[in-house]
């Protein structure tokens, strides 16, 4: 089993007791696992990532430490509408997928103003369609990520 398997099934392990947060001494959990600190950031950063439910938050320092979240039910639906995006979207979509996320309650009626704003087509006067819609996919994306952030 490669290293960076060892270290993600560990991380994992720990959210298995139950827990919705783990916090992690990177050089506690290298020495352990014989590893260079290096290596847990790698895996942190490639597979406990936003798109697959998790947030991370750091403290540098000597008594510095990882905190890595997985997302909950609510936060868990709107990145799955995330990773269904796509690198396009058009306007109706886009409308669509915002009304069905305040409808569920998944998220408050203000951003779901906010975010429909920013998707409408009159944002995107004088760019050609396929350029508007691949914009709009990664503005969308990005607001979203940031709700749930």
């Amino acid at each position: 089993m490669k290293m960076s398997d060892l270290i993600a099934d560990m991380i994992m392990d720990m959210f298995d007791e139950g827990e919705s947060t783990v916090q992690i001494q990177r050089n506690d959990l290298a020495n352990r696992l014989g590893c260079v600190p290096s290596q847990i950031n790698y895996v942190i950063t490639s597979r406990f990532t936003p798109e697959a439910g998790y947030r991370i938050e750091s403290r540098r320092g000597g008594g510095g430490y990882i905190l890595i979240t997985r997302a909950d039910s609510k936060d868990n639906a709107i990145m799955a509408l995330v990773n269904s995006i796509g690198d396009s979207i058009d306007e109706r979509t886009a409308r669509a997928h915002l009304y069905n996320l305040n409808y569920q309650k998944l998220i408050d009626d203000k951003s779901a103003r906010l975010m429909t704003a920013a998707v409408l087509d009159s944002n995107f006067k004088g760019y050609e369609r396929e350029h508007a819609n691949i914009i709009r996919a990664k503005q969308l994306k990005q607001m979203l990520l940031a709700y749930i952030d």
